[in-house]
């Protein structure tokens, strides 16, 4: 992709139509493989320095709001995006047309995986993407440490909400909750210490001119009014109860559909730090308390996840449809049961995120950080590291076991994971070509063994 704008340096864009932007959102649905730092640099590079649509500054300032909020990112920065554009409907298509790729492509390899999943090919490429896993979750608590932790306030907090979960085995609302306090408390007599960690504080650079400048006055709809921000707020919440009232009126209240519904709203309220943080919260849910899949099928979701386009988070839509599979039918059929399902869990999943933007992104457009509202975010997203290193911990041990007898070691996946944490922390490779490699010699030792 180009990196140097197309424009004349000194030239102002044109207006952007809908249907130009749209096209843009859908395309990115389909290419935003590499997680939310791939995804945000790819919006970066095409709508800041190629096309030129926003500034450095206005994006950045975007972003950080993102950042803040539970849920992903990536997909909050393309509604952000979209909204100041084209009001919000533009809002409303770009986080659908960033979504509904990745929400087709996982139905049709959750499909494929659970008719032929024993299949020894597709067995043996499995079986090689799973040390991957291991790997680049370590590499997102690396990460995302590094921007986080950046004193020894904060580092306690993540070791603190690492013991929490993995040894004393706390829930994970009860992990954010304790951090939310420990940041309020840090941000009233440490404040200093609790500031948002300034991951992307970058110098701001300068492309040319953009269609939303710096100076470009906040749009009418964009700005700051109560009436417009409580209809779009009761319009949001209404939506998810309607909702999941009707799924409540045609499947009951106890049926998969219903009770995901509930689930995954829960689970979106609780995302802060992306997909990685929240993976033990939906563990807990999806395989201890609902058991709509096993323990091995969630790693295994989770490796689908990585290999497809869109936020991660999107393994709710592989977690949808095996407890749609195994417990609800729609007109009869197994299939569209489990579509379903996993559009359900995908919709209740991102509900939370469109609100977030769509209500908050006019008082961001009108006011500045405060640092009583952002420290308690600033310790939680210490605590997500935490989090996200006893999420690693949690897939080492089953998949070093997964082979072997009770009490011995699988070594081949020991020395596979090793070989993915080389090539991205020393060798700086993408996660794609490293669950590629991972998955030929997964099936190479599948077929020796």
């Amino acid at each position: 992709m180009e990196t140097m704008s197309t424009l004349p340096p000194d030239a102002t864009p044109p207006a952007v139509s809908l249907s130009e932007a749209l096209l843009y959102w859908l395309k990115l649905g389909f290419i935003s493989f590499g997680g939310p730092a791939g995804q945000i640099a790819l919006m970066h590079t095409e709508l800041v320095e190629r096309r030129r649509w926003i500034s450095e500054a206005r994006f950045l300032h975007a972003l950080n709001y993102c950042m803040l909020l539970p849920g992903p990112e990536a997909t909050q920065l393309a509604i952000y995006i979209g909204w100041l554009m084209h009001r919000t409907l533009g809002g409303i298509m770009a986080g659908l047309l960033f979504v509904l790729p990745s929400l087709v492509l996982l139905c049709g390899l959750s499909w494929i995986y659970l008719v032929y999943g024993d299949v020894p090919v597709i067995a043996g490429l499995l079986y090689g993407i799973k040390p991957a896993v291991v790997a680049i979750v370590l590499a997102a608590a690396w990460r995302i440490g590094s921007r986080s932790l950046k004193n020894s306030w904060l580092i306690g907090i993540a070791l603190a909400a690492f013991v929490a979960i993995a040894v004393v085995q706390l829930p994970f609302p009860a992990v954010v909750l304790g951090a939310a306090v420990l940041g309020a408390l840090g941000g009233r007599f440490l404040p200093r210490h609790f500031h948002p960690g300034g991951a992307h504080a970058s110098t701001v650079k300068s492309y040319g001119p953009a269609m939303i400048d710096d100076a470009t006055p906040t749009p009418a709809h964009a700005r700051f009014a109560w009436r417009k921000i409580t209809i779009v707020l009761l319009t949001g919440v209404g939506l998810g109860v309607i909702s999941w009232s009707t799924l409540v009126w045609h499947t009951g209240i106890d049926s998969a559909p219903s009770q995901m519904g509930l689930f995954f709203t829960k689970a979106a309220m609780l995302t802060f730090g992306g997909a990685y943080a929240v993976l033990p919260y939906v563990y807990q849910g999806a395989v201890e308390h609902y058991q709509w899949l096993t323990p091995q099928q969630m790693i295994d979701g989770l490796a689908l996840g990585e290999t497809t386009p869109g936020p991660l988070i999107m393994i709710v839509a592989f977690v949808g449809f095996l407890g749609g599979w195994g417990g609800f039918t729609l007109a009869g059929s197994q299939l569209l049961g489990a579509i379903a399902a996993a559009c359900v869990a995908t919709f209740f999943t991102f509900l939370p995120s469109f609100i977030f933007i769509l209500v908050g992104a006019p008082f961001i457009e009108s006011t500045r950080d405060n640092i009583r509202m952002t420290a308690p975010l600033t310790a939680i997203s210490a605590a997500v590291v935490g989090v996200i290193v006893s999420l690693a911990l949690f897939f080492a041990e089953h998949i070093f076991h997964l082979r072997a007898p009770p009490g011995s070691w699988d070594w081949s996946a020991i020395v596979l994971t090793a070989l993915a944490c080389i090539a991205l922390f020393r060798f700086k490779i993408g996660p794609i070509p490293v669950i590629a490699a991972c998955a030929m010699a997964g099936l190479v030792v599948s077929s020796l063994g």
